[in-house]
């Protein structure tokens, strides 16, 4: 059987730089892949030997999109290992930008990362607004900014684009490929929430530094506690910031959701055939308590879509392999493995080295099994475990469109799982503010738990544990003699983006491509689709940097 292989790379609308290989039989189903992220992360050795207390602030720069997310979690690894419990009031704060995070995080993946992959927006231009907005009235009784008058805009802008012969960001895109599905008008609906979205996210970085003082790279984080007292106990800085989520949870409400609903019955047949699933392994550390009652997600661990026998989550059974990572290693504990660099090189044709060495990205394994991570574990967990947040919310969707459980297992599930997370994350935001208001009320302004650092013990180890936009991360730290003596991060994307591990499986990335058809080698939308949807950030899993902070290599990429 003769195979082909097709190469993509650097794969775009991402954050970081991933190479994608494939190989197709002659019916053009691939029948191989991997999975490689091309750029080496060194954060962990910078981290060695500095005070603990100094962790976040340095260990936020491993990205400069999940700043909020990895800053939390270093933080909050430092305060397990010394056994440090925040105020209600901090974690409160801390839980409000998070969540933010989420949902803003969720919007921007799917309207401006991910929906070109089934949005054509040459076949925009060909809508008739009138029935434009009936198509939006039919997912929505009030859909978001759908009128004749503003379709006529937004296909007038996307007009001009043309014939100026300039599409810009919309430049270089597969238009007219046979996978596309939309009409015109389903198209010119999401055309118009994606311009939509650039305001949203917008003004979801403004409520997040409300409270973080800046964003990206906050810094009202500190061991103990959050320094934004001043933002918690102003009603005006509190106002703003509800004012700006009942906002965004309009949007979600009558754009994205709806969005969501013309995306399942479009793509229906693809969804329940299965495309982009993978091996059924599903992994939720679950966080965020309110009240100190009720988690926003739940902890759980699925094998093989077994959704009867599902286990709790713990920490200590997860492992690093690295047979085919380039680094080498004589440990798998994270808190013990080192960060020591191996590179092999590629082949002289410019391949990766096959069943060798060939990502920078390492292989987290959950009882030596490869688990994928994320929105659409989490919703799955939550469901099966009838979380009063998740299972009403979701139920209800899947009720509307006639999804399963299992759909939620597929490169348009995942899209599913997310637009429903952010509808439940910005419900919580809401009771979160409710109980700080709650708590201010009462003359509960408490924002940091002292201690003497002097005091701690020299020799500890602790682990900060988060379930953050795109799946568990997971930060930890062993301190010898008051300093740091290792640190290891195991991101989300180190998750879903790892290569084959000691036992030959592949990651979820490389396993969910495993059986989908192209329809068009040359224009490989449908592997786009599916790695897509897991929202990859490279940049968590892999960093550039030497010990100087001096900058190794400039890379300029062409878009053609």
């Amino acid at each position: 059987m003769s195979k082909k292989k097709i190469v993509i790379d650097p794969v775009t609308r991402i954050e970081g730089h991933l190479r994608i290989e494939v190989e197709i039989d002659e019916n053009n189903v691939v029948k191989e892949a991997r999975a490689a992220g091309q750029l080496f992360r060194g954060i962990e050795i910078i981290l060695k030997g500095r005070d603990p207390r100094d962790a976040g602030l340095i260990a936020q720069r491993i990205c400069g999109v999940c700043t909020n997310v990895h800053y939390r979690a270093s933080v909050t690894a430092v305060e397990n290992a010394y056994g440090i419990v925040p105020p209600p009031n901090a974690q409160i704060i801390r839980n409000l930008i998070t969540l933010s995070l989420f949902v803003q995080d969720h919007i921007v993946h799917f309207y401006h990362l991910h929906s070109l992959d089934y949005v054509d927006i040459v076949s925009a231009l060909e809508a008739d607004v009138k029935k434009a907005e009936e198509v939006a009235v039919s997912y929505h009784d009030y859909p978001y900014r759908s009128s004749v008058g503003h379709f006529s805009s937004i296909k007038e802008k996307l007009t001009s684009f043309v014939k100026a012969g300039r599409l810009g960001l919309f430049a270089n895109g597969y238009w007219g490929h046979d996978a596309y599905r939309l009409s015109p008008e389903e198209n010119l609906i999401l055309v118009n929430h994606y311009m939509e979205a650039l305001r949203i996210q917008t003004t979801l970085s403004k409520a997040i530094a409300i409270f973080t003082g800046k964003t990206p790279h906050p810094q009202n984080l500190v061991v103990g506690g959050v320094t934004s007292v001043a933002d918690m106990l102003n009603p005006q800085r509190l106002n703003d910031f509800i004012f700006i989520i009942k906002d965004v949870h309009d949007f979600i409400e009558r754009a994205y959701i709806p969005d969501m609903k013309l995306l399942v019955n479009a793509y229906k047949e693809e969804m329940k055939s299965g495309v982009g699933r993978g091996s059924g392994n599903f992994m939720a550390a679950g966080s965020y308590m309110i009240r100190g009652e009720e988690k926003i997600f739940e902890d759980g661990v699925i094998f093989d879509h077994d959704f009867d026998g599902i286990e709790p989550f713990d920490e200590k059974h997860i492992t690093e392999e690295m047979a085919r990572s380039w680094y080498k290693s004589d440990s798998n504990d994270p808190y013990s493995e080192k960060t020591e660099p191996f590179y092999t090189d590629l082949n002289e044709d410019g391949t990766l080295k096959g069943e060798e060495k060939y990502s920078w990205i390492k292989s987290p394994r959950y009882r030596a099994k490869p688990m994928e991570v994320g929105p659409a574990a989490r919703m799955i967990v939550g469901y099966l475990k009838d979380s009063k947040r998740i299972k009403p919310v979701l139920k209800s969707f899947m009720e509307e469109t006639g999804m399963e459980l299992i759909d939620l297992s597929s490169t348009i599930g995942r899209n599913v799982a997310r637009a429903v997370e952010a509808k439940i994350c910005s419900d919580a935001i809401f009771d979160f503010c409710s109980d700080l208001i709650e708590n201010i009320k009462y003359y509960d302004e408490e924002t940091w738990t002292k201690f003497d650092f002097d005091k701690l013990p020299k020799e500890t180890q602790g682990c900060g544990i988060h379930e953050v936009p795109r799946g568990v991360l997971s930060h930890f730290v062993r301190i010898e003699e008051g300093k740091i003596a290792n640190y290891q991060v195991i991101a989300p994307t180190t998750w879903n983006a790892s290569p084959k591990g000691e036992k030959g499986k592949r990651g979820p990335y490389e396993e969910s491509l495993i059986g989908i058809r192209l329809s068009d080698p040359s224009r490989p939308l449908e592997v786009l689709r599916v790695v897509h949807s897991f929202d990859p950030c490279i940049a968590c899993a892999v960093h550039i940097v030497n010990t100087r902070g001096k900058s190794l290599s400039q890379y300029r990429i062409s878009p053609v």
